[in-house]
């Protein structure tokens, strides 16, 4: 299983169901489940799909899908990428406790996980 570094703020309002859409300035191939990193923390927080990918987006379609990044339209000024894609999640799921995993040097937006960690979310996601 492959884990999404991301940034405790916004992984907090994903885990709690207030942000669907993950701004990254690239497109992804990736789909399917994939866990959820904390960065920073060595653990792995949650689970959700990957189901899709949009964009890419300019300030407009930002503006008009606040609601799916989690913050107000009023806050949004500009992209935040040269271009910006929306990274559409579904199905997250809270793990009942972190499960610790080895960060790769140079991991900086994907990992790939053990087969024992990937086997500890299967059993809980």
């Amino acid at each position: 299983m492959t884990g999404l570094l991301i940034r405790k703020e916004w992984l907090d309002l994903i885990l709690s169901g207030h942000k669907t859409w993950e701004i990254r300035g690239n497109a992804t191939k990736t789909r399917g489940r994939i866990a959820l990193i904390e960065s920073g923390s060595g653990t792995v927080i949650g689970t959700c799909e990957l189901a899709d990918v949009v964009g890419p987006l300019g300030e407009k379609e930002l503006k008009s899908n606040a609601s799916k990044l989690g913050v107000r339209p009023d806050v949004i000024r500009g992209t935040p990428y040269r271009t910006t894609y929306a990274w559409v999640l579904r199905s997250v799921h809270r793990l009942p406790r972190p499960v610790p995993y080895t960060h790769p040097a140079g991991a900086v937006i994907w990992v790939k996980l053990s087969p024992d960690v990937s086997g500890q979310l299967g059993a809980v996601g």
